[in-house]
């Protein structure tokens, strides 16, 4: 009896684990995978099994419970339920990686068991007799049932029925503190308790009998939980969330029952500032390895849901938080006057409790943009806080702080400082902001003297430019304080303003390491871009050519010194870094430059000039890429017709002279990387600068501002050698090399886009071999993931077949040596352009393809080259499709040529893409 009992559990184990294998499979097949039959086969899996295996689960529940039954088969069961509950039913494919998740879309006929009590609390039973990991994932089947859609039950009745039992268990776990001692137990619970506030109004959640009970122990909870921050720091946002959720909701709560969220909403807030506090001590103390002001993800995801729960009780809360700053910021400025001054330890307490401070401070202002509250109290109290940071902001920089730019503490603090600043522009800079915004901006009068937005502007430009000045090596700081800078001249009415102040014209006049010894790092040189986009927006903004030369002397000034060294000394670290920062600074300016005028201004100035400079750098550091890849991207930039910057005057020559040295740079770093060994790192190495480099050719052919016609006329080889380099190294690179790093592909198949598009004879006289490569390496870009560049390899395919039916198949015989060429090619390899075809009907009928439109253009090209193909094609796939089908999808091929003629125009294209959607849609249909 004893064997034929462990024979019946071990069978009931495989039986459970099996099912489990198979619902995670299907779900695989359901949101993971692109083919359309796998997506059908996991529908009808979720209609005629998944609810019977969730049943099943349940039904092994009820049956495992008590403590003397295997723990494996527990751990089946409950996984079972959790994989059914998880299933994608409606094939939204969800991020698996997040842990929120959105409302499950369970199907009508689960509505029996699940209005069923017993369903709920048999998971509750499983929480409390269990532990981990059967306790954890009995929540997170409850967090999937609170998460069900509300159309699933039969009435308001059953759903307040259903919510009021996950209120009930969730209030009995509190009072027991049920299982709350294990992190992962606690963890869940927090998220059961934000999925509750989003799934359900305040008003469902208030009129049930127990919400009183509920919401004080949630409170209480909540409290305990940030009072005990270092357990609980990553369960915090979802505590937070639920909080700021609750207060949003309260606005439209209609009925009259007491929500209590007056009393605990405070407690809660200030709890948290306290936490923040504590958490500073205990960094200062090395009881904590992790500071949480170095996470950046949770400190955001934290400060998103603040500002809902501050403003609740806004005047209360700003009353705790100013009683809290003032102390702080008075002995902080005391200190900057002390020598010597406090501790190190000591002033690094004080600098983190003002960053949280300042950071809190920053996301109640962001607030404001969401506050349905638009009292003018408000902003009074607003104008009460910002005071407070500006106010820190006349200290910071001053006394014995300008000692303290190296320590972590410091640039934390001007990080925040930082981040209250982007908030407060968002909110409270402009001209409509000033209008609307009168009591703040009395208020910090009254204050501080701040009377608007200029002079709060003035402040803000001011402790940018303190750290460009001071920081040296503080690469976040210094990439924070650029952005903020980039932002603000962004804005049409904060741009025109910084025109105004005295500090923006000396940055203007003074962009040397001299002034901004960041320019001198190179640990910074990544930053120097965004400095010199934003100088050049600001430079471009008015209409005056004369401002240009005189900003541009210092660049100038280091552009001389290169082109006068020797090169004997051309490859020093010294010219190697001078020359790092100098492409940096230029593909700034050019990024900056967005009308004719602006570019025709650098033009002028870097043509003919210092252009053998760019040359002579290729030629001389092609085999160090932190040269060229900056090198190549400012020329990437400065070739880039993008809003139509690049026009020239029709008598100008302008767009040939730019084309030439296009020209002889790519063929000098072409030639030269070729030419060297291939490291481990190839793409370090090689791969990034031949994909800027292909870019820049692409970007210089495509830009229609050089007629290419005259090349050849006049004998000039500028294109020829071009179009030879890129060929050449596009070919030296392995297909698998090009298809595995993305932005090579996308650079590859871009430059083959415009060369089949503008030069197919280019394409077409190459030989056989080459020519079946390049036509092979597009059938494998179709099938690429990634949408552009499957939509620029069916462009180069219909190209190239609308080559071959314009001049071979609608034509008597081929007369031009491109057309004979092409004839040439096709019968040599005569199965290339069925197998892209082929592969172009797989993609469309059994995938979901999101750029159909541009699919179907190709093959209207390749079904007209030759109609024979396009008959075996169809003869193949009815093959392969279920005999009782066949008829059904014969009749649905004979519709696709419905009123198609044999040409390529526009018109009958369309008519093709027509009658392929409706292909398509009666192809797939059951």
């Amino acid at each position: 009896m004893l064997r034929r009992a462990k024979a019946s559990t071990e069978y009931f184990y495989i039986g459970l684990k099996i099912l489990n294998q198979l619902v995670a499979e299907m779900n695989q097949a359901n949101g993971g995978l692109p083919l359309m039959h796998h997506r059908k086969i996991a529908c009808s899996f979720r209609d005629l099994a998944l609810f019977q295996i969730f049943q099943i689960s349940l039904t092994s529940l009820r049956q495992l419970k008590g403590e003397g039954t295997d723990i494996r088969l527990k751990e089946q069961a409950i996984n079972l339920a959790l994989k059914c509950l998880s299933y994608d039913f409606v094939g939204t494919t969800l991020d698996e990686s997040s842990e929120d998740i959105g409302t499950i879309q369970i199907p009508s006929a689960w509505r029996p068991v699940l209005e069923d009590t017993s369903t709920i609390q048999l998971f509750f039973d499983y929480y409390a007799t269990t532990k981990p990991p059967l306790s954890k994932e009995a929540l997170e089947c409850l967090i999937r049932l609170a998460s069900v859609r509300r159309s699933l039950f039969s009435g308001d009745a059953e759903r307040t029925a259903f919510l009021t039992h996950l209120m009930n268990g969730t209030t009995e776990i509190l009072q027991r503190a049920q299982g709350l001692g294990d992190h992962e137990n606690y963890h869940e619970y927090c998220r059961l308790l934000d999925r509750l506030k989003i799934n359900y109004q305040l008003s469902e959640l208030v009129s049930v009998e127990s919400y009183g009970d509920w919401i004080r122990l949630v409170a209480e909870f909540t409290i305990q939980s940030l009072q005990s921050w270092q357990w609980a720091s990553n369960s915090v946002y979802y505590l937070l969330g639920l909080w700021s959720r609750l207060v949003s909701s309260v606005p439209f709560l209609k009925i009259n029952s007491p929500t209590f969220l007056d009393g605990y909403v405070p407690q809660i807030t200030e709890a948290y500032i306290s936490s923040r506090f504590d958490a500073v001590q205990a960094v200062a103390q090395g009881t904590i390895t992790e500071d949480p002001l170095e996470n950046e993800e949770l400190l955001h995801d934290q400060l998103d849901n603040l500002p809902y729960l501050c403003r609740f009780q806004y005047e209360k809360t700003s009353m705790f938080i100013i009683k809290l700053m003032e102390p702080i910021l008075q002995s902080y400025t005391e200190a900057a006057k002390m020598t010597p001054s406090m501790s190190n330890d000591e002033l690094s307490v004080m600098e983190g409790r003002l960053t949280w401070l300042v950071h809190i401070i920053g996301a109640i202002i962001k607030g404001r943009q969401s506050s349905s509250a638009g009292a003018e109290s408000q902003e009074i109290i607003d104008g009460e806080l910002a005071a407070r940071v500006f106010q820190l902001i006349q200290v910071t920089d001053t006394g014995s702080h300008i000692q303290r730019y190296g320590e972590r503490a410091k640039q934390r603090l001007d990080l925040a400082i930082l981040c209250f600043f982007q908030n407060f522009q968002n909110v409270y800079v402009g001209d409509q902001a000033m209008h609307s915004s009168k009591q703040l901006y009395l208020r910090l009068s009254e204050l501080l003297g701040l009377q608007d937005h200029l002079v709060v502007l003035n402040v803000i430009v001011g402790k940018i430019a303190t750290n460009l000045k001071c920081y040296t090596q503080a690469s976040d700081v210094i990439e924070q304080t650029l952005n903020l800078f980039q932002e603000l001249a962004a804005g049409y009415m904060s741009g025109r303003l910084l025109l105004k102040l005295e500090a923006v014209k000396f940055i203007l006049g003074h962009h040397t390491r001299e002034y901004f010894p960041f320019l001198d790092d190179f640990s910074c040189s990544q930053n120097r871009t965004t400095f010199y986009f934003t100088l050049g927006r600001m430079l471009f903004m008015e209409d005056s050519p004369v401002k240009f030369k005189p900003a541009m002397e210092p660049i100038q000034q280091v552009l001389v010194t290169l082109e006068a060294t020797p090169d004997s000394s051309f490859r020093t670290d010294a010219v190697k870094f001078t020359l790092i920062g100098v492409m940096r600074d230029l593909r700034g300016i050019a990024m900056a430059t967005n009308s004719r005028r602006t570019h025709g201004l650098l033009f002028d100035w870097l043509y003919p000039a210092h252009m053998p400079l760019l040359l002579r750098a290729l030629n001389h550091w092609t085999d160090t890429p932190e040269v060229t890849t900056p090198l190549l991207k400012f020329m990437a930039e400065f070739v880039f017709n993008k809003s139509q910057r690049l026009t020239f005057d029709s008598s100008s020559p302008n767009g040939i002279l730019l084309f030439r040295e296009v020209s002889k740079l790519i063929v000098a770093y072409g030639t030269g990387i070729m030419a060297l060994p291939t490291p481990s790192d190839a793409y370090a190495f090689k791969y990034k600068g031949i994909w800027i480099m292909l870019t820049i050719l692409t970007r210089a052919l495509a830009g229609n501002y050089v007629n290419f016609g005259v090349f050849e006329l006049y004998g000039d080889r500028a294109l020829a050698d071009a179009l030879d380099i890129g060929l050449k190294i596009s070919l030296w690179m392995p297909l698998e090399d090009i298809l595995g790093y993305r932005k090579v592909a996308r650079a590859y198949f871009a430059l083959l886009e415009v060369l089949c598009h503008n030069h197919t004879t280019v394409i077409v006289m190459l030989e056989t071999s080459t020519f079946a490569r390049i036509v092979g390496s597009l059938e494998g870009g179709l099938k690429c993931l990634d949408v552009s560049i499957s939509t620029q390899c069916a462009s180069a395919v219909d190209n190239l077949a609308a080559f071959y039916f314009n001049n071979v198949t609608s034509g008597e015989s081929p007369s031009s040596p491109a057309a004979v060429q092409m004839a040439r090619h096709i019968s040599e390899c005569p199965t290339l352009f069925p197998e892209i075809l082929k592969s172009l009907f797989e993609i469309v009928l059994f995938e979901d393809c999101a750029n159909q439109w541009s699919l179907s253009r190709p093959m209207l090209s390749l079904i007209l080259i030759n109609e024979q193909i396009f008959n075996d094609l169809k003869a193949q796939i009815l093959a392969s499709q279920p005999p009782d089908q066949q008829q059904r999808l014969a009749g649905c091929f004979d519709k696709l040529m419905n009123d198609v003629t044999r040409t390529l125009e526009p018109k009958n294209r369309d008519k093709f893409t027509q009658n392929l959607t409706l292909f398509r849609h009666d192809f797939r249909a059951k």
